[in-house]
Formats: structure tokens, C-alpha cells, sequence
């Protein structure tokens, strides 16, 4: 050193030299807490764990960016206490079980701890030798194994596609874990609960546990589904060393499956229901019906490759004048048969005469794709033929679609000729008249409590309905355009019948038709009424017609004023 360096240093301020002597600990301290990861193993074959072991200082690493590349097990923490440099010193010590998805050269991530990060690592994973695209595991023979399964290899697009996952192992297992990822392009849930087994292969006797998933590709193309996994530990590996690989661990890994997904085809029928098989069956009919009494028919689909949310609604029969179907909400049961979801659908119609006669009921029908054959399909039952007996002595009759217009001709009668009326027998007790007494007393009482009610209630503020509109809530009746729109997707024409005079307060269709502002609306009611009594029209066509016009709602004139039905006023408007 010269004579100038040696000034130099001589010259150096005091502080800097202390400021130095300071800082040189921390620098060491910090490089003592920096984290420190490293591998069991660098070298493994697919279907095995490797353990990552993490050193920090205390605080914990994530492990979110292991998961691309790595399934993730168990994991464990320890604390560590030693001294180091004269000083005692804690330290934590983190593992995780990873297993990989993949063979080839993969990269371990720089994990985030704390403010720091680890050090990347290389992970060398082979080829697991013995696995077959037919299904069969890896390894089939060793301690644990896993076949996969799939109904069908080449599904259509929506199509229900049964997967069944089969795990096999010879020891008794004290913890475990089976993954099967999702997809690309595909929808993937599990179905059911895991099933149990014992099974001999190669003359070894395995227990076996078996998955069930239901998978739907979403777009037509190749889908590759994921190798199932599975690591777990025998009940003889607790005491295992937690950083190495003891006896107890077990692992495996199944094959990967590529599945063709075929487009639906053109002209397929709609809605769109791709099916293994379709039967329809009369579970429940009736040998003869009554007028005014239900008749119940229950229909039973069994439907082989669907699920509820697949699946269309059993159709209600129409009846037309004829009869009312009451139709119940459909009872579903799904089940997992043969590697295949399978969906049984009952549906219980009640069918309620209006006269006496034969009385034909449709079959139902159901279109559907038959998957196998690449065909279109459709499921139809025979129509059910009733012999219809009049109502009973005394029983009320079911009420007429519109009530009978008191102004037209009788057969073989002029319009305006008196109707001859036989008279009544004499009352042989006066039960009758004091009925009737009593029932004008009851009537005189209800009129003064209207009276009363009216003269004390608040009056309304906003606009008023049409003419006895308000009258429904009073009855109890719940007539609204969501009402209306089921009445119209699935009752007879009588129920829309009177859901409309219940929404216009009305007693006849005809009424309702006078309150209606929209002339489509109008037009389309007045065609009901022709096709209905008349013969003439397409009642199927014109159910579709009434559900677009009606599907926000009758639309009324406006309070004080009168529909334009091209027909002269019966009397004079009142003067103002």
C-alpha cells in the first residue's frame, strides 16, 4: 500500500468506519434467514411424490404456483431451535407432498416467503411404465393402481358421458386422496357417493373404490381428459419419516383419455336430447271414466344418457272441448347403471270429462337422437280410448266453457217464440220458502255491511281497473299475467277461459273481449271462440298464437272509455 492509500484510510471519517463495523452482523444476519429449498429427490417416474422441503425464518411459503405443474398432498410444518454464532436461533422448517402432472424436465418454481423468494429447482420425472389407452392404470399389479372408464368415446356435443374412475390397492389405507381435473371445453361434476369393492387381479386380492363423474363436452373436437390421480398413505406408515419417502406412501396415476366429440348433426329434432335409449310406459289407466270425476293416467320415461337439467317435460295431452287435464309436476330419479346416468320420469295427468261418450286421449311422444346410431328417434305411446258414463244422479255437472246465450234459436224454433216451461210440483213441506226467506234476510244483511264498508273506507288515489276487476282479490282468486302465461303453456282452454274473466271481472269470454284494447288480442279470442264451438280453426296453432299475444298481459281499454268492437252501443253514452 502507498503512502497516499495509507492517508486515505487514515483520513476516513470516524463514523463511516463504525457505521461499517455495524452493518456487517446484519448483513450475515440476513443472509442466515434467507429460505433454502431443496428436492428429496431430483429424479422420480410419473405417478410418484417428491417432498419440498422450505427453511425460512418464520414465515410460511405459498404454494399456489406449484400447482400447474404439481398435484399437491400432504403438507407439514416443524419449528427448530438451535444456536448459531454464539445466539440462539429459531428457524421453521415447511414440506409438502407434490406429485406431478406430467413427465419430462419440470421446473420447481421460486416460492414466495415473506418478502424473499426461494431458488428455482429442476424435478427429472419419467414415463410411468404400463399404461394403456384402453383404461387400464399404471402399474396395475403393484400396491395401488387406477383404471378409468368412459361410456362413450366419441359423444356429441351435450352429451352426457359417464366416467368412472376405479382405484385399486392391496393395503388397508389410512389417508388418501382422488383427483380427476375438469377439462378443457367440458363441464365435469361427481355423481353419487364412492362405491366399494374386493376384487382379485393376477391372482392378488385388491380393494377397490370406485368414482363416478358425469361429464358434457361444451364444443365439438378432440377432449383430453386428465389422468385420474391418487396419493395416500397404508395404515402401517404414520411413523414415517415426514421429509423422505417411507414405506407407507402410496401413489398412482391413471392413463390419459382423448375423446372425439362429434357436432350435433343437421336436422337433428329440437330440443336437442342425445340419448343411449328412450322407453316410454303407461304405469297407471283407467278402464272407464264419469263425467265431472278425474280419471288418472301416469306416464313413466326411462331415459338412458340424461340428466334432469337434459331433459324435456313429459307433454300435456290436449284434450280440446272434450275434456280438462290436470297435469302434476313430473317426479325425477337419477341414478348412475352400467357406467351410464340413467333418469326415470313419472308424470300423473288427471282427465275430467265434460259428456258422455268415447273419449280419445293422445299418447304421449318424445323426439330424441339415438347416439349408437347416429338417427333421430321418437318415443310415442298408443292413445288410451275411454268410454265416458254420465255424471252421476244429483252430481253437478262440470261447468260449460261459456255459459249458453239465452238469445239464440232452439232447433225448430223461431228467435223470439216463448220456451214452454213445465211446472214445478207443489212443496209438499215449506222448508223451501223458509230457505228462501232466510237467504233474503242474509242478502239484506250483507248489502247494509257493504253499505257501511263503503261509506267509511278510504277511496283510491291512482287509476281503477276495468269494471269488476277488483273483484278477484275479494274472491280469494290470484289472476296475474304469470297465472295467465302458465294457463296458456299448460290447462285446457277452459282454465285460460277463466283466468281471463277473473282478470277482467267478468262472467263470459265475450265480455272479456269488449274490455280488450288490443285488436290482435281481440281477434285472437274471437278465433278461440270459433274454434272451440264452431269447428273451425287450429286449436294447437292457436295456442301458440295466444301465448305471444298474451305473454305480457291482457291489455285493457282504459278506465271510462269503450273498445272499438265495431258494433253500435246498446244505449246512448250519459250525458255529462
Amino acid at each position: 500500500m502507498t503512502s497516499s492509500h495509507y492517508g486515505h484510510w487514515v483520513r476516513m471519517p470516524a463514523r463511516v468506519l463504525l457505521a461499517l463495523l455495524l452493518w456487517l452482523p446484519v448483513c450475515a444476519l440476513a443472509l442466515a434467514q434467507a429460505p433454502r429449498a431443496w428436492l428429496d429427490r431430483t429424479q422420480i417416474a410419473q405417478g410418484d411424490t417428491v417432498m419440498l422441503n422450505i427453511e425460512s425464518g418464520g414465515d410460511a411459503p405459498d404454494y399456489a404456483p406449484l400447482q400447474v405443474d404439481f398435484a399437491l398432498g400432504e403438507q407439514t410444518s416443524s419449528r427448530q431451535v438451535e444456536w448459531r454464532n454464539g445466539q440462539l436461533q429459531q428457524r421453521m422448517l415447511y414440506g409438502v407432498a407434490m406429485t406431478p402432472r406430467r413427465s419430462g424436465t419440470l421446473v420447481v418454481p421460486a416460492l414466495p416467503v415473506g418478502a424473499a423468494r426461494t431458488a428455482p429447482l429442476q424435478l427429472q420425472v419419467t414415463a410411468a411404465p404400463g399404461a394403456s389407452a384402453a383404461g387400464a392404470g399404471a402399474g396395475a399389479g403393484g400396491e395401488a393402481f387406477l383404471e378409468t372408464d368412459v361410456d362413450d368415446a366419441s359423444p356429441y356435443v351435450q352429451q352426457s358421458v359417464g366416467v368412472v374412475v376405479r382405484l385399486f390397492f392391496a393395503s388397508q389405507l389410512a389417508s388418501g386422496e382422488l383427483v380427476l381435473d375438469t377439462p378443457q371445453g367440458a363441464s365435469l361434476q361427481r355423481v353419487g357417493d364412492d362405491r366399494s369393492d374386493v376384487r382379485q387381479v393376477n391372482g392378488r386380492r385388491y380393494n377397490v373404490v370406485e368414482r363416478r363423474y358425469l361429464l358434457i363436452p361444451e364444443r365439438s373436437g378432440a377432449l383430453r381428459l386428465p389422468a385420474a390421480r391418487f396419493t395416500g398413505r397404508s395404515a402401517g406408515g404414520f411413523f414415517d419419516d415426514f421429509f423422505g419417502r417411507g414405506d407407507g406412501r402410496m401413489s398412482a396415476i391413471g392413463p390419459e383419455r382423448v375423446l372425439q366429440v362429434r357436432a350435433q348433426p343437421a336436422g337433428a329434432p329440437q330440443p336437442w336430447l342425445p340419448l343411449h335409449d328412450l322407453q316410454l310406459r303407461y304405469t297407471a289407466t283407467p278402464g272407464s271414466a264419469r263425467v265431472g270425476e278425474a280419471a288418472s293416467v301416469v306416464v313413466e320415461a326411462v331415459a338412458v344418457g340424461a340428466t334432469r337439467a337434459q331433459f324435456t317435460d313429459l307433454p300435456v295431452p290436449d284434450m280440446g272441448p272434450g275434456a280438462q287435464v290436470f297435469a302434476e309436476p313430473a317426479q325425477y330419479d337419477e341414478s348412475f347403471a352400467g357406467g351410464s346416468p340413467r333418469l326415470k320420469v313419472s308424470r300423473r295427468y288427471s282427465i275430467v270429462p265434460r259428456q258422455a261418450g268415447s273419449l280419445d286421449v293422445p299418447g304421449p311422444q318424445l323426439h330424441w337422437w339415438d347416439v349408437a346410431q347416429g338417427a333421430a328417434r321418437t318415443a310415442q305411446l298408443p292413445p288410451l280410448a275411454l268410454t265416458v258414463a254420465a255424471a252421476r244422479p244429483g252430481s253437478a255437472a262440470p261447468p260449460a266453457p261459456t255459459p249458453i246465450d239465452t238469445q239464440a234459436a232452439l232447433p225448430d224454433q223461431a228467435v223470439g217464440d216463448a220456451v214452454p216451461v213445465s211446472p214445478s210440483a207443489p212443496a209438499t213441506w215449506p222448508w223451501p220458502w223458509l230457505a228462501l226467506a232466510a237467504g233474503l234476510v242474509v242478502l239484506w244483511l250483507l248489502t247494509l255491511w257493504w253499505g257501511w264498508r263503503r261509506g267509511r273506507g278510504p277511496r283510491s288515489a291512482g287509476g281503477t281497473p276495468p269494471d269488476g276487476a277488483g273483484t278477484a282479490a275479494g274472491r280469494g282468486l290470484a289472476a296475474t299475467p304469470a297465472v295467465l302465461r302458465q294457463a296458456l303453456d299448460a290447462d285446457g282452454f277452459d282454465a285460460i277461459e277463466r283466468v281471463l274473466c277473473t282478470m277482467a271481472g267478468v262472467a263470459r269470454l265475450e265480455q272479456v273481449i269488449e274490455r280488450l284494447a288490443d285488436p290482435r288480442q281481440r281477434e285472437l279470442l274471437q278465433q278461440l271462440q270459433e274454434a272451440r264451438w264452431g269447428g273451425q280453426g287450429d286449436l294447437p296453432g292457436l295456442r301458440q298464437h295466444l301465448r305471444a299475444a298474451f305473454r305480457d298481459g291482457p291489455r285493457w281499454v282504459p278506465a271510462g272509455t269503450a273498445a272499438d268492437t265495431a258494433l253500435a252501443p246498446l244505449y246512448p253514452p250519459p250525458r255529462r
